[in-house]
């Protein structure tokens, strides 16, 4: 596994909580070298006195370097970690989408602030509809394929779909892919009401404009 050291003194925004850990912070990155270059791999983060901070995904082209998984030192990231953010994430979101007309968008998953750096998972029409993703960093790009399986078991909506921010994906240093994960890819446009003003929504690329 990876060891990533902090310089002394930028331990700080880790202690008060900050996922977010950028190169300038970063001292040294111990590991075998394939790991180094692996975008997503798992390290452990610590202070220049070793002292461990945090678990965390590891990019080399990201300027974001790392995004913490944890800072439980007790907490492991496997498939067992990623289950419970997704399952707990949806559990959160999931009155809203229990309220959610057919043509309304619902944001189910909302990265860090569920858990899961840089994934944001969107429901359209319900169990029948769609769900689309965007994996915007490289540690959940790593876990995609158990993210997908979770999503698909918690929701019963069987329609995955992945877009991809192409400024975002090339900032992480990931390929840039689009297209169903799962079941069928979604309609080109679809009407949405939001606060009562009708739209047209491009499913696959996020984007909207005023129905006419």
């Amino acid at each position: 596994m990876l060891i990533i050291t902090i310089k002394q003194g930028k331990e700080k925004s880790l202690f008060a909580g900050e996922p977010w850990i950028y190169a300038s912070a970063i001292e040294k990155v111990d590991g075998k070298p394939n790991e180094k270059m692996k975008a997503g791999a798992t390290a452990i983060v610590q202070s220049s006195a070793q002292k461990f901070l945090a678990r965390a995904a590891y990019n080399a082209k990201s300027q974001i370097r790392a995004r913490v998984w944890s800072f439980d030192e007790n907490e492991p990231v496997d498939h067992a970690l990623i289950k419970r953010r997704v399952k707990a994430a949806l559990a959160r979101s999931a009155a809203a989408a229990a309220k959610a007309r057919p043509n309304q968008v619902v944001k189910r998953i909302d990265a860090e602030a569920d858990g899961l750096p840089g994934l944001l998972v969107e429901s359209f029409g319900g169990k029948d509809g769609y769900l689309i993703c965007e994996f915007q960093a490289a540690g959940v790009d790593a876990w995609k394929v158990p993210i997908v399986q979770t999503l698909i078991a918690e929701t019963g909506c069987s329609n995955v779909y992945e877009r991809a921010d192409e400024l975002v994906r090339k900032g992480e240093g990931l390929p840039v892919v689009a297209g169903a994960l799962a079941g069928d890819e979604p309609p080109d446009q679809v009407g949405i009401v939001e606060q009562g003003t009708r739209y047209v929504l491009d499913l696959k690329s996020g984007e909207r404009y005023l129905e006419r």
